[in-house]
Parts: C-alpha cells; structure tokens; sequence
C-alpha cells in the first residue's frame, strides 16, 4: 500500500479534506495531509484565491515539496483542485508511484516544468459543468502524461460541482459521483 501525499484546495484543509484521507486511511494506505496555509481555511473561492496569491504559487509550490521531504519514494501524490496542481508539481519533483488530480489539472508549462515523469500513472476527475474546469489545461496534461509514457483514466462526472466529494459543501456535494470517484481510486491505488 503507497502512502499518499493529500494536498488541499484553494479552500484549505476543510472538513472534505480530512474525510478523505480518514477514507484512504481506512484503504490501508498512511495519508500525510499537507497543509499549506498553516491552519487558514475558507468558505469563498475568491477570499481564498486572494490569499493564495498573497502567498505566491511559487512559495506554495515549495512548501508542497518541504512537507513532503519526509516521505520515502514511491508515494502517491493527490490533490483536490488547486492541490492537484501541487501533486502534479511534486511529481516532477519526486519518485511517486502515482498521481490523482481531483478537479484540478494544470499544464505543466504553468507549474514552470517541462516534461511529465516518464511512466507515472494518473488519473484525472472532473465535474462535466465544473466553473473552474478548464479544458485547455486537462488536454495538455492528458497529452503530457501520454507522451511519458504514463497510464492514464480521465474521468468525467455530471453535474457543476467544484468540489463535489465535500460534503461540508452542500452546493457542490454529488453522493453518487463521490462515491464512484472513491472506487476508481481505490482501483487505482491497488
């Protein structure tokens, strides 16, 4: 069982971050949840861009690998939006056995790398009618993964909802597409 990486939305470490590394927990996997705020959650996408901003992703993007440092090889990265970016980040950074991007993929000319580890797998997930999907981006990770070599699900979900495995987001919230996400990455974790 990998251990995985868990990194937050642009949101913070909220209650739906916690819920799913108890889930991985209960997986057999040992879930390190990165905490990039330092304890500073939000309710508001915009407040909570502002402060990530304030920070710099540059800075964000160090901190996602120092609290990952203690944390052998062969890890799995996984985030949720703008922690999917992270993930993704780490991964070019590290030797991890995987990569899950949770409503989040960023090109990886935006996180200032290059090239896609050759061989790592990945999954990306998606709400169809997300309002922070961006097409453009998950096309040029997708055809990134692809050409390293790396295994690759993309998966879509109806529904507009950003961060629809938090059920502490009632207008996000799909029970139904949470809990087929959670068996696709199960599956992937095996």
């Amino acid at each position: 069982m990998p251990d995985i990486a868990l990194f937050h939305s642009v949101l913070g470490v909220r209650q739906g971050v916690l819920d799913a590394a108890l889930r991985l927990t209960r997986l057999g996997h040992r879930v390190v949840v990165v905490d990039q705020y330092e304890g500073r959650e939000f309710d508001d996408y915009d407040e909570a861009g502002e402060f990530a901003e304030s920070i710099g992703y540059p800075a964000l993007m160090q901190r996602a690998l120092t609290h990952t440092a203690e944390i052998p090889d062969g890890f799995v990265a996984a985030g949720f939006s703008n922690g999917g970016g992270m993930a993704e980040f780490v991964a070019t950074r590290r030797r991890v056995a995987g990569v899950l991007m949770l409503s989040g993929a960023l090109p990886l000319e935006m996180l200032g790398v290059g090239e896609w580890p050759a061989g790592v797998p990945a999954q990306i997930h998606y709400a169809v009618d997300d309002p922070f999907r961006r097409q453009a981006g998950i096309d040029s990770v997708v055809a990134s993964i692809r050409a390293a070599g790396g295994d690759l699900d993309v998966y879509d979900y109806p529904g507009r909802g950003h961060l629809f495995t938090d059920k502490s987001l009632e207008a996000e919230y799909d029970a139904r597409s949470a809990a087929l996400l959670w068996e696709r990455v199960s599956d992937f974790l095996s």
